[in-house]
C-alpha cells in the first residue's frame, strides 16, 4: 500500500511539472547571398573553344552548345558577342578583348547572304533550345547598332545583311523597334552611317520579300512615316531621298515614299483648314492660307478640290437629330464657304470633281442621301457649279455610287435648267 501511494505521488508531481517545448532561444543568423564567382573571360574562351573544336561547323557547334554545362543564363550577352565578333568585346568598344577568339563570326564572313545566312539559322536553333537568350540577342544587337561608327564600313555592311536576313527568316529576339530606333542617334545619322546601313538592309531584305513586307516592318518599328529621318539633316529633302534610293535601284520604295508624303501633306492641309473653318476665321484669310499650303505641297488642282471639300465637311457641326437639321448644316456650310470653293473650282473638270465629292459624301452618309439636289442647287446659285457641269454629270457621270437615286432626285432641277436654257 505504501509503495502504491509513493508511485501515485511521484506521477502527480511529474504531471504538474512544466512540460518542455520546442521554443527555446533563437540564435539570429545573418543570411547572405552566396554568388558564384563571375568569370566572363572563361565563359567566352570556352565558347570559342567549341568553335575551334568543331572547325566552325555551326551544326556541330550548336550540338556542342546544347550539351555543354556553361552558364548561358548569366553570360547570354557574351555568348552573342562571340557569335557576332568572334570573342568577348572590350568594355566600351565593339572589338575583341585579349582572350581567345575564333574566325567563324558574322564579322569574319564575306559580305554576302550565302555566307551570313548560316549564322542566322544557327542562332534560330540556339534560341529554340534556349529561348531565355532572346533578350540577350536584343541587348547585343541594340548595343552594336548604337555603335555602328566603331565598325569598319565592310563590317557594317555585314551587320546590315545579317539583320535583313534575320527579319526575312523571322528570327526571334529582333523586334523592329530594336533595330530602327537605336539607329536614330544624331551623330550616326549626320555622318551618313545610318543611311548606308538601312540602304544595305532594304536591298537585302527585298531580295526575297515584297515591299509590303518591308513596309510592315517599318510600321512596327514606328518608321513608316519617318523614312526621311534616316537621311543626314543637310540632305533631308524629298528630292535627296528620291535621288539616293533611285540610284540604289529601290524605285518602288521611292514611289511608295512619294505617295506617303503626299498623303501626309493632304492630311495636314485638311486639318489646318478644318480648324480654321471651325474657328470661323475670315474667308479671305483662309483662302490665302490654303493657297500657300498647296503651293508648298505642290498639290495637283484636282486634289485641292477634294481636300477643300473634305475639310469643310469635317468642320460641319452635325446635330444628329434629324435629316433636315443636318441638311441645313451642310447648306449653311456651303453658303458660308462658297468663295473658298469658287477659288479652286476654276474649270469644268474641277467643278465635275466637286460634284463627285458631293455625290460620295451623300452616298456614304445615310443622313445626307436626300440633301444631294439641294446642295447641287445651292452650289449652282452661288456660282460654284456651272450649268454645263451639272448637265454633264446628269447625262454622262461615271461614278456609279448611288447614281440612280441621285439622278432621279436631281431630275426636277435639271428639267428646270433645260427649260430655262430653251427660253433663252
Amino acid at each position: 500500500m505504501y509503495q502504491f501511494a509513493k508511485i501515485f505521488c511521484l506521477r502527480l508531481f511529474c504531471s504538474s511539472k512544466e512540460k518542455p517545448t520546442l521554443g527555446g532561444t533563437r540564435i539570429k543568423t545573418r543570411k547572405r547571398n552566396i554568388a558564384a564567382p563571375l568569370d566572363p573571360a572563361a565563359f567566352s574562351d570556352a565558347v570559342v573553344q567549341i568553335y575551334h573544336d568543331n572547325a566552325g561547323d555551326l551544326e556541330l557547334v550548336a550540338k556542342s552548345i546544347e550539351s555543354s554545362d556553361l552558364n548561358f543564363t548569366r553570360y547570354g550577352d557574351i555568348f552573342f558577342e562571340v557569335i557576332f565578333i568572334g570573342g568577348r568585346t572590350q568594355p566600351g568598344t565593339v572589338k575583341s578583348d585579349e582572350g581567345e577568339r575564333h574566325t567563324y563570326s558574322v564579322i569574319d564572313c564575306e559580305p554576302k547572304r550565302e555566307a551570313i545566312l548560316p549564322s542566322v539559322v544557327y542562332i534560330q536553333k540556339i534560341l529554340r533550345r534556349k529561348p531565355f537568350l532572346i533578350k540577350n540577342l536584343e541587348n547585343v544587337t541594340r548595343r552594336f547598332l548604337q555603335s555602328l561608327e566603331l565598325f569598319e564600313e565592310n563590317e557594317r555592311k555585314k551587320l546590315a545583311i545579317f539583320t535583313a536576313l534575320a527579319f526575312s527568316q523571322k528570327l526571334s529576339g529582333l523586334p523592329p523597334e530594336t533595330v530602327f530606333q537605336p539607329l536614330l542617334k544624331d551623330n550616326l545619322v549626320a555622318k551618313g552611317i545610318v543611311l548606308s546601313f538601312v540602304t544595305d538592309f532594304f536591298k537585302e531584305y527585298l531580295v526575297e520579300n515584297s515591299l509590303e513586307d518591308l513596309i510592315s516592318i517599318l510600321r512596327r518599328g514606328k518608321m513608316e512615316d519617318n523614312l526621311m529621318d534616316f537621311l543626314p539633316p543637310v540632305r533631308r529633302s524629298a528630292e535627296s531621298f528620291a535621288e539616293h534610293f533611285t540610284n540604289e535601284g529601290l524605285t518602288d520604295l521611292v514611289e511608295y515614299h512619294s505617295k506617303k508624303m503626299f498623303e501626309v501633306k493632304l492630311r495636314e492641309i485638311k486639318t489646318v483648314l478644318t480648324s480654321k473653318v471651325t474657328e470661323e476665321s475670315n474667308v479671305d484669310e483662309v483662302i490665302e492660307s490654303v493657297k500657300q499650303q498647296i503651293k508648298d505641297a505642290k498639290l495637283p488642282d484636282i486634289e485641292v478640290v477634294r481636300v477643300v471639300w473634305d475639310g469643310l465637311m469635317d468642320a460641319v457641326q452635325w446635330s444628329g437629330k434629324n435629316q433636315q437639321q443636318n441638311a441645313n448644316s451642310v447648306l449653311r456650310q456651303v453658303k458660308t464657304w462658297a468663295p473658298l470653293l469658287n477659288t479652286f473650282c476654276t474649270s469644268g473638270k474641277l467643278e465635275l470633281e466637286l460634284m463627285y465629292k458631293v455625290q460620295m459624301q451623300c452616298y456614304e452618309d445615310a443622313k445626307l442621301m436626300k440633301v444631294f439636289p439641294e446642295v447641287v442647287r445651292s452650289l449652282y446659285e452661288l456660282d460654284v457649279l456651272a450649268e454645263d457641269t451639272i448637265l454633264h454629270w446628269f447625262r454622262k457621270g461615271t461614278n456609279s455610287k448611288g447614281r440612280q437615286t441621285f439622278v432621279k432626285s436631281l431630275e426636277p432641277f435639271v428639267n428646270w435648267l433645260e427649260e430655262a436654257e430653251e427660253e433663252e
